[in-house]
């Protein structure tokens, strides 16, 4: 087994460099440079909606201005890409459907209205907010209806 470090910096391009995200990045490039580890860039682009035109760009330029170089992800490549998520999905679903088929993991069909209703009542009872496994246990007809 291999047990060298690797660290990885995944900023989403849904807005431009920030100080949070740049010291993540400078913490673990300092980290997987003390440790002879490897510092990986991935790129969290699923959020289509909410995508900056030009802030991958800004994220690396910002990333080479602090003379953060990286030995995976964009521009560099590696054995472990793509490295923009949204060029993952494909392996993504395949994961899920496997996950699926094997009872490891199940859909959800919950409206967004009831799992809004849920954590609002969590929230009100002072509960961490989190999923009632309420389709977990469906049938194959009660799935097939919704």
């Amino acid at each position: 087994m291999n047990k060298s470090v690797r660290v990885r910096f995944a900023p989403s391009p849904t807005g431009y460099p920030h100080v949070g995200n740049i010291r993540t990045a400078l913490f673990n490039w300092l980290f997987a440079r003390h440790s002879g580890g490897r510092f990986i860039v991935r790129i969290e682009d699923t959020d289509v909606a909410r995508k900056v035109e030009g802030a991958v760009e800004a994220i690396l330029d910002g990333l080479r201005w602090l003379g953060l170089d990286w030995d995976e992800g964009p521009e560099v490549g590696g054995n472990y890409g793509p490295y923009f998520q949204s060029q993952r999905l494909k392996l993504y679903r395949e994961t899920v459907k496997r996950l699926v088929s094997q009872g490891d993991a199940y859909y959800c069909y919950c409206s967004l209205e009831r799992l809004g209703e849920m954590r609002a009542e969590q929230v009100r009872r002072k509960q961490p907010p989190g999923y009632d496994r309420h389709c977990r246990n469906l049938s194959e007809t009660e799935r097939a209806h919704k």
